[in-house]
Order: C-alpha cells, then structure tokens, then sequence
C-alpha cells in the first residue's frame, strides 16, 4: 500500500507539473499571435530603441565625455541594451492590466489551469520579444560602428545577462499589472520607470553626476548590468572604483536573482487572490 501510495503521488506531481508547462504554453503562445495580428505594436516596440540609439549616439554623443577616455558610443551601447531590457516590463505591465481590463484574467480564472501560467507564460512571451529587440538593437549597433572587443563566449555572457536582467524585471511588470487598476494608471508607471534607467551608468558613469546621486546610480541594478556588459564586450567602463561597480558581474547575478525571488511569487499570489 505504501508503495502504491508513493508512485500515485509521484504520478499526480507529474501530471502537475505537465498540465503546467502545458498551461503555461498555451499563455504564451497567446501572447506571440497577438504580434501577428498587430504588426504596429512590435515594429513601435522594436523601433524604438534604434530611434534611442540614433539620438543618443549622434546628437548627444558629441557633447559626452568618457572618464579614462574611449569612443562615447563604445560606452553607451551596452547602456543601450540594458535601457531597452529595463523599459520592457513597462510593455509586461501594460499587457497584463489590458487583459485583466478586458476581461480575460477572469476566464482564466474560471479555467481550470495552473495559477502560475497566467505569470509564467507572459514571462516566456516577454522573454522571446527581449531576444527579437535585443538581437536588432545589436544589428543596429554594429551598422553605426560598435564592437564588441572580448571573445565570442564573453560576447554571449553579456548578452546572457541582459536578458537575465529582462528576465527578472518581467515578474516585476507582471505583478504591477495585476495590482494597478487599469490601463490609464498603468500608463503613469513610465514616471517610476524613467529614473531608474537615468540614473544608472547606462547613459553617464555615476563618478559625473553628484555624490550622493552617483551613490544611488551606482547600486542601482541596472547599473551593474551595464557595467559587467561592458566588461565582457571590451568596452570603455569607467567605473568609479566601489565596491559595487568593481563586483559588477558578481552583483549583475544577484540583483535579478533578488528581484525573481521577491516579484515571481508576489506576481502568482496576487492571480491567485483575484479569484477569491
């Protein structure tokens, strides 16, 4: 009896977690056809960074000044790609408080599925349209002249951790989405999300800006993102010698392991409080 006891348990913790990623397939696959079907939302979503590329590198660039010296575009392009990975939870939360708006977080809810695919599978559709920017923000870059001077395996450590940056920051715009009460107030979340990649080293190395601001920019996680990119694409870092920026890469690791840890299951038990 006992061990048909356990290998029942084992089988219905299988089927669980199955129905799932099934659950959590189904979500994203969702997400994707909605791109299809609205064409000017991904080439606004996807345009946007190079339009931010071409501003900032060719009408600001001349005027920026690098500490320890190097090409400004050197140095603002990795900035570029973590700006562009941090503004996207904005377009997370915006889908998630337009569905909710519209009705269909309720048919989820009266559906019998996973409570974590409604999280999961947005976090997975997220994360392929992160790629698709990623990947043409990086073609943009090489057009204007960017390099990146490591090897190809730090090349792809780098961009493995923009993404993992992405990756944590969509759970943060998938709770924020289920919280705010509707598109309108959604929309006023742009004034939180504009300082934080400010102030940051994505655009300016924190040792320009005042003490106390460049403190704050410092730890700010984007800014270690920035800073270990850098790193491992051979680009002009400026660091300003803390603690922080000197354990970069280090703490490029732990900001978005926090922020999963902390945002994922408020994200899920919120879904789950809505049906209550």
């Amino acid at each position: 009896m006992t061990t048909l006891g356990l290998h029942t348990t084992t089988g219905r913790e299988r089927s669980r977690v199955y129905w799932a990623l099934a659950d959590c397939w189904n979500v994203t696959r969702r997400s994707l056809t909605h791109y299809q079907r609205q064409p000017l939302a991904i080439v606004w979503q996807l345009g946007f960074p190079i339009l931010s590329v071409l501003l900032y590198g060719y009408i600001f660039g001349s005027a920026m000044k690098v500490p320890g010296g190097g090409d400004y575009r050197e140095f603002l392009m990795p900035g570029m790609f973590a700006t562009t990975m941090t503004m996207g939870f904005m377009s997370t939360a915006m889908a998630v408080v337009t569905d909710a708006g519209k009705g269909v977080i309720d048919r989820f809810r009266s559906m019998p599925m996973a409570p974590s695919a409604v999280a999961t599978g947005r976090g997975v559709a997220d994360l392929v349209v992160a790629c698709a920017e990623l990947a043409i923000l990086a073609g943009t870059a090489l057009v204007i002249g960017w390099r990146a001077g490591g090897t190809p395996m730090e090349a792809a450590g780098a961009f493995g951790l923009l993404l993992l940056l992405r990756f944590s920051l969509i759970w943060v715009g998938v709770w924020l989405g289920l919280v705010v009460p509707n598109a309108e107030s959604a929309g006023g979340l742009y004034g939180v999300a504009f300082p934080v990649t400010m102030i940051s080293s994505a655009l300016v190395a924190p040792s320009l800006m005042p003490g106390w601001l460049g403190t704050l920019a410092a730890w700010n996680p984007v800014s270690s993102t920035v800073t270990a990119a850098r790193q491992l694409f051979g680009n002009p870092v400026a660091s300003g010698g803390t603690w922080v920026e000197e354990h970069a890469l280090l703490m490029a690791l732990v900001w978005p392991l926090v922020l999963t840890l902390v945002f994922l299951p408020l994200a899920v038990r919120r879904f789950q409080r809505l049906s209550r």
